[in-house]
């Protein structure tokens, strides 16, 4: 895929995740968690790193993102959703530096993930600003619109 392609790809998902925004800041788990201030990190299989900040309070916006950027690297690093792997870690079914991460480092919240294109070609993913589990929901859908156009 030719890194236009990959870019239009990344941009539709930020104007699928934009749209989605308004249904879950109904919800008030949600809501209350960065008040509407979210960010999403995705890197591609060619280490090109694309993010997006949704809000206006900038230090909870630098906040999210870092989170959002943290959670996308580590599973680059992994192949593995966030939580999952800092459990694999604790349960002994990985060594702690296996892939190149120190305990402290771990990121056990849920919000990244991989993601697989219909193409095959693979984005590590992370989110925050909701509910793990939301955050992790809203990327499929984001994908799943996105490769509609």
């Amino acid at each position: 895929m030719e890194n236009k392609e990959m870019l239009a790809i990344i941009n539709h998902i930020f104007s699928s995740i934009e749209k989605l925004i308004p249904t879950y800041l109904e919800i008030d788990e949600d809501k209350n968690i960065s008040n509407g201030n979210l960010a999403v990190c995705i890197i591609d299989e060619n280490q090109n790193v694309y993010g997006k900040m949704f809000g206006t309070n900038q230090p909870s916006l630098r906040n999210s993102y870092k989170l959002a950027w943290t959670k996308a690297s580590q599973v680059w690093l992994t192949g593995v959703k966030t939580g999952e792997y800092e459990r694999m870690v604790f349960t002994k079914e990985v060594d702690e530096n296996a892939n190149g991460i120190l305990a402290p480092d771990l990121i056990g919240w849920e919000g990244g993930q991989p993601l697989v294109m219909k193409n095959g070609k693979k984005l590590s993913a992370g989110f925050s600003g909701f509910r793990g589990t939301t955050d992790l929901e809203i990327m499929v859908k984001a994908l799943a619109l996105a490769e509609q156009y």
